[in-house]
């Protein structure tokens, strides 16, 4: 590894160290998330400049599909599920269907958007990175959970 991709990795653990002492855990899993995905795709001063609004206007979108929309179908589910009729759970399941259409065009959009910002190379390294980032943060949980036990 490079001097100075071990600099730059560094720099990023004292910024994310330091947010740890303030904010919520979405600020502080989004605060992670920036610097992981920062430091994977290298950007340019200039790309980060015109990718970053683009990528937190995705995020934010995203989070409004995922969470407060399905949050109100688990309820749902949790709660009548072996009492619901058949027609109830088709039409649950279309609500579900839809707002999976919904995120499928939301990153549809991102990666247009993106085209003209970074490389196609470095928007399949965006995917990438987000995965390795929800793996490693899925990890950690588990870790915590695991020691938070022992």
């Amino acid at each position: 590894m490079k001097k100075s991709s071990i600099y730059s990795i560094l720099i990023c653990l004292i910024f994310v160290s330091m947010s740890f002492a303030q904010g919520g855990k979405r600020e502080k899993i989004k605060t992670l998330k920036t610097a992981f995905i920062t430091t994977e795709l290298s950007l340019t001063q200039q790309e980060a400049e015109k990718f970053w609004p683009i990528y937190n206007a995705f995020e934010e979108k995203q989070f409004e599909l995922r969470h407060e929309k399905m949050k109100s179908y688990m309820k749902r589910m949790d709660s009548d599920l072996d009492t619901m009729s058949e027609k109830e759970a088709s039409n649950l399941l279309a609500q579900m269907e839809n707002v999976e259409e919904e995120t499928h065009q939301l990153r549809k959009k991102l990666v247009a958007d993106l085209k003209s910002v970074i490389s196609s190379h470095k928007i399949i390294k965006l995917k990438k990175a987000e995965e390795d980032f929800n793996r490693n943060l899925l990890k950690q949980y588990r870790e915590n959970r695991s020691t938070k036990r022992n």
